[in-house]
């Protein structure tokens, strides 16, 4: 993916350090229906389980956001409230963490990390008239929904298939073994990579997810001969995979998905066994041209380093600003018409227009790689 124009972060940065200036109407009286009370903004994100540490990234990432946007003045005259709750990467958890944030009262859901966490999420929002917009998640199952109150604004998983087959490809890989987890996500991006690789896919291994021990899948895998592996799940077992790909001899090239663009990956893995290791992601804070200033805010405020889909987070609270702005309030219905008629909005990935089917026009991937123990740009696919 291409690193966002310099000219695009200053207008972004003109709104207000990336985050305050909504559309029309933003500080004018809200049009009909509750025009009292904040306007809550509802996170569904893994604050427990093997994710957890992604949790922080993103909710510190849309308080940002929140404390930017109420410090112009909020919205329609009316404050941002922000909701986190723990969908712990876990179906049956993101559930009834939805339900609670739809009984709370939320007007529009900024969250979604874990695609199998949020594709039950969908349902409970739709019903309760919620607009969606999902700033991590991304299995192409999210989008075959047609679900009319959700929008995504990362890559979706065919988006994410097809950079990686033109990765591996470009790299030479004449026999690619893809291995998942069996998740939503992680298997619909494996098993669109194998359909595009063709016959340099030699194998396809599913892994049983919260093991230890993944060395009878590796035996599988290494029976192929591959000379690339692609493991599309997160990072808990990512790390173990490579560690693991490498304990038993594996001297190939290994690639993970963004579901595995952790610091964590290379702990768990060991850092001489991940160094190398390529990574398809879309931008992350370490990879934003000119996003200096947003980082040092995110610094400051939370004193950590923003990590994996802060800068999404970010960009959602600023849309659903800028989406209920437009509406003039939160009736369900009008805010999705905005976000539908969105056409330019600046975010970190670029000026936003969704598709038909409310995604990105671009994936935006890129290829990361693992230097010194930490992921850094490899190549932008621009």
């Amino acid at each position: 993916m291409r690193a966002i124009p310099l000219k695009s972060i200053a207008a972004v940065a003109a709104l207000g350090l990336l985050a305050s200036g909504c559309g029309q109407g933003l500080l004018g009286q809200e049009s009909g229906g509750e025009q009292h009370g904040p306007i809550v903004l509802g996170m569904l994100i893994p604050q427990s389980g093997s994710e957890a540490s992604i949790g922080p990234y993103m909710s510190n990432a849309a308080r940002l956001a929140v404390a930017e946007i109420n410090a112009k003045g909020g919205v329609l005259g009316r404050k941002l409230e922000l909701k986190t709750a723990d969908d712990a990467c876990d179906a049956q958890s993101a559930t009834a963490a939805a339900n609670k944030l739809v009984t709370e009262g939320v007007h529009v859901s900024v969250g979604g990390y874990c695609s199998g966490a949020t594709l039950p999420t969908l349902p409970i929002f739709g019903k309760a008239n919620i607009p969606m917009i999902i700033p991590a998640a991304n299995s192409q199952e999210l989008v075959d929904q047609k679900l009319e109150h959700v929008f995504m604004i990362n890559g979706t998983g065919a988006q994410q298939a097809e950079a990686a087959q033109k990765w591996i490809a470009g790299q030479g890989g004449q026999r690619v073994a893809l291995m998942h987890d069996n998740t939503s996500y992680s298997k619909d991006i494996a098993l669109r990579t194998q359909s595009s690789l063709g016959a340099a896919a030699v194998t396809v291994e599913a892994v049983t997810p919260k093991e230890s021990d993944y060395s009878a899948n590796i035996t599988n895998v290494l029976a192929k001969k591959p000379d690339f592996v692609y493991w599309t799940g997160y990072f808990q077992e990512g790390g173990l995979i490579v560690r693991q790909l490498r304990q038993a001899g594996y001297k190939g090239s290994i690639m993970v998905g963004d579901g595995s663009v952790s610091p964590k990956l290379a702990e768990i893995a060991g850092g001489e066994a991940a160094e190398g290791v390529y990574a398809t992601m879309t931008q992350t804070p370490d990879t934003l041209e000119g996003a200096k200033g947003w980082i040092e805010a995110y610094k400051k405020k939370f004193n950590a380093e923003p990590g994996p889909y802060s800068n999404q987070a970010y960009d959602a609270v600023r849309l659903a600003a800028e989406a209920v702005g437009r509406a003039g309030g939160t009736d369900g219905a009008k805010v999705i018409a905005a976000l539908e008629a969105i056409d330019g909005f600046p975010m970190f990935s670029g000026p936003l227009k969704f598709t038909p089917e409310h995604t990105l026009a671009g994936g935006g991937f890129q290829i990361l790689v693992v230097k010194d123990g930490a992921f850094a740009l490899q190549d932008s696919l621009s």
